[in-house]
């Protein structure tokens, strides 16, 4: 089973956005499992991070931007090329100057960042997307198509009717060392009439023959010549990595793509990420659900709750079973109090009340009581807490428990916190009952 990626230690480089011209500075950061890869943008750092899936795709013109709530990052897809085509899982992007710089051209300085920083294996499998069926895309002499297979491989086909760019094929298995080898070395190019149109346009403010490669018939306007005798459909091998990165898991198959471009890329990412959510197992149950028999809205909540807000930290009861199992929600948005101080620029959700929220749920099983009216449970004891995922401002936390051993005044109970499909964290939990006036 494969193992998820994250990097050793941060790493940074500065230069300029190759559209927007300014100067930019990125960050690689090591992530937990399961966090993804998100992209933080400096200038708003108490804005959520950007996640780097497919929904988050504002614009495809001439590069791939991500967005969310007006913030936005541009010409991502060599960040992310890197990312698929070295298993990299985990990873807080930072950007000052709202683009990565363009070093080159081409991937290799994202590579050496990467390298520089190594690479870690962690605790947790890779949550691998291998289609059953072949999925396609096909439009106006574009075609792109994705094979079942048990590893990741591309064949990819250009044909321009453009002077001195001829019609290029090259197929090969994605592995890291052909990533590094045979594809990140490649840079952007463009036919040299098309220069002008894209200055017109706003773009390339920072483009320069030490970042690109400029095609003017049969002379090549470059400042070392070009790298490799194909190397204009390796840049696009590159290109159609960074968008298949925003899948949001490792891909294994086979991808054969025939004059396609961010465009189709985009729409077939869409596909992919349609078709993987169709056939990832149910979830045991989804926190969006209404109030289930014996559950209870935040009314009822209120009222045998001995916790108020800021602390009160379940939203409402979905289910419950009296002696034997609860089931409540927390929504956690960006104006909760503690995300104003706990790491701001990057914000979480603390673990210790993840594993608070979990308690208040569990102590419902108690509070319930007739008997018990006038007390509230303390905790005596936490084992075996587990971290598994991080909780952002959005997320929907289902927070499940159930009970081991029941006594009159001591419950223990196993814990668990859900975001959406995922565990974010399990615990074992024993409360004990104590008079409210009791000191």
């Amino acid at each position: 089973m494969e193992q998820q990626r994250t990097i050793g230690r941060e790493v940074s480089r500065s230069g300029i956005g190759v559209h927007t011209g300014n100067r930019t500075s990125i960050t690689f950061k090591p992530a937990p499992p399961g966090y993804g890869v998100r992209f933080q943008m400096k200038e708003f750092p108490r804005e959520a991070p950007i996640e780097a899936v497919i929904e988050n795709v504002v614009d495809i013109l001439r590069g791939t931007t991500l967005g969310k709530n007006g913030v936005k990052v541009h010409t991502v897809e060599h960040v992310l090329a890197v990312l698929m085509g070295l298993g990299i899982d985990n990873l807080l992007v930072e950007v000052a100057g709202n683009e990565p710089p363009v070093g080159d051209g081409s991937a290799l300085p994202f590579v050496e960042m990467i390298q520089s920083a190594g690479m870690e294996l962690q605790d947790a499998p890779k949550n691998v997307f291998k289609p059953k069926e072949p999925i396609y895309v096909s439009e106006d002499g574009v075609d792109l198509v994705v094979l079942p297979a048990d590893e990741l491989s591309i064949s990819f086909t250009i044909s321009y009717s453009e002077p001195g760019i001829d019609t290029q094929f090259l197929s090969l298995p994605i592995t890291d060392e052909t990533f590094i080898k045979e594809i990140a070395p490649s840079r952007t190019f463009c036919p040299y009439h098309e220069v002008q149109e894209l200055i017109v346009s706003g773009l390339i403010q920072g483009g320069s023959l030490d970042n690109a490669v400029v095609v003017n018939g049969d002379v090549i306007l470059s400042k070392e010549g070009l790298r490799f005798e194909k190397e204009f459909v390796r840049h696009k091998i590159l290109d159609l990595l960074g968008d298949l990165f925003l899948l949001g898991q490792p891909l294994r198959a086979h991808v054969v793509a025939i004059k396609s471009g961010h465009g189709s890329n985009i729409k077939l990412t869409r596909l992919l990420r349609k078709k993987a959510m169709q056939e990832r197992a149910p979830a045991p149950r989804k926190a969006t659900e209404g109030i289930a028999p014996g559950g209870m809205d935040i009314m009822r909540v209120l009222k045998i709750m001995p916790h108020r807000y800021p602390f009160l930290l379940v939203d409402k009861i979905i289910e419950f079973v009296p002696d034997k199992r609860v089931v409540g929600v927390k929504n956690v948005t960006i104006n909760e109090p503690f995300f104003a101080g706990h790491f701001p620029g990057h914000p979480i959700m603390p673990g210790v009340l993840i594993v608070e929220a979990m308690a208040q749920v569990a102590g419902m099983i108690m509070l319930t009581k007739g008997e018990n009216t006038g007390k509230v449970p303390y905790f005596m004891s936490i084992n075996n807490v587990k971290f598994r995922k991080p909780v952002f401002p959005g997320d929907t936390l289902r927070l499940e428990a159930k009970v081991i051993r029941l006594r009159t005044t001591t419950c223990l109970l196993k814990t668990t916190a859900y975001v959406g499909e995922s565990v974010s964290c399990e615990a074992e939990l024993m409360c004990s009952l104590v008079d409210q006036d009791s000191r």
